[in-house]
């Protein structure tokens, strides 16, 4: 129940952040006139956990993202956004690999505009690619759209609602998300947000975080991940549909030496596991959950 109750709370968050963690930055929310460039990434390693169906598995995952994004006179922003991910999983029982390198690769075209002096309209659009390494990487596409509205209410506090709406992988459902943007500062060290988080499947959930001076903070983070990518024509299902969903939870260290660099390093657990494993007709083959893991990572932000 516990659990359950966390993945509702962070599922609601995490697709807002991917919205609000890109235009609400403080560097993004107010920038200056004309084109502004943004290279964000990511390295993380998620330690051995044990399979409900037998022996164990670990993973890493890199991901690199540039953005431009051009802000015109009236505070308008329009840019465009494409990164590449990678996920290495490392199976220890051959008759239990379903899959093993990924790749994530996603391109959008987000636009944030004014609505009278506290209103702010976030627009993202969004195309997707996961697949496997030998799949078709069109045969791994999905699209959809992220969007939402946010009302400054007073200095310390931007609040209001969001939503995705997203094909999905050999399904011809559409996946909703409801959503909540928030950015609060509780007081002039504490900080509540669904800021960004670069490299999440499904956004980077809710953040409290603690500056220790200015250039160096604390943080403690959930959010909810769940991807989905088509596989090649081997394996235990050929060109079937493969994912991994989880709930992670990291303690961070930021050090910001000026406002373009950021630097992260983070630790915590992988919780509430699960591997799904779909055939090419949508049946699903298997559903394992795997225990709670260990993670490690680091993450950079270079704004010019």
């Amino acid at each position: 129940m516990r659990l359950s109750l966390m993945k509702t709370i962070a599922r609601l968050c995490c697709v807002s952040a991917m919205i609000f963690g890109f235009f609400a930055s403080p560097s993004l929310a107010q920038p200056r006139l004309g084109w502004g460039y943004q290279i964000d990434g990511l390295a993380a390693y998620q330690g051995d956990a044990d399979l409900s169906e037998g022996g164990e598995f670990s993973a890493s995952r890199i991901f690199l993202r540039t953005t431009a994004l051009y802000t015109f006179q009236d505070d308008t922003s329009l840019g465009v956004s494409a990164s590449f991910g990678r996920l290495d999983y490392n199976f220890s029982q051959a008759n239990n690999q379903p899959w093993e390198d990924i790749r994530d690769i996603r391109v959008a075209v987000p636009l944030r505009f004014g609505v009278g002096n506290a209103t702010t309209v976030f627009i993202s659009p969004q195309v997707r690619w996961d697949y496997q390494s030998g799949a078709e990487a069109s045969d791994g596409r999905t699209y959809g759209v992220f969007a939402g509205v946010a009302w400054k209410l007073n200095e310390r506090l931007t609040i209001g609602p969001a939503f995705g709406v997203f094909s999905q992988i050999e399904d011809n459902d559409i996946d909703f998300f409801p959503a909540l943007l928030v950015d609060w500062d509780i007081n002039d060290r504490w900080n509540l947000n669904t800021g960004s988080g670069v490299g999440a499947t499904q956004g980077p959930g809710l953040t409290l975080s603690y500056a220790l001076n200015d250039t160096m903070n604390l943080a403690v983070s959930a959010r909810y991940e769940r991807i989905r990518f088509r596989l090649d024509d081997d394996g235990l299902a050929p060109n079937g549909v493969g994912e991994d969903k989880s709930i992670p939870v990291v303690i961070s260290f930021g050090y910001n030496p000026n406002p373009g660099v950021s630097l992260n390093v983070f630790a915590g657990a992988e919780l509430d596991g699960r591997l799904t494993l779909d055939d090419a007709n949508g049946a699903e083959l298997s559903r394992q959950s795997y225990d709670t893991a260990p993670l490690v990572g680091a993450a950079f932000r270079v704004r010019f």
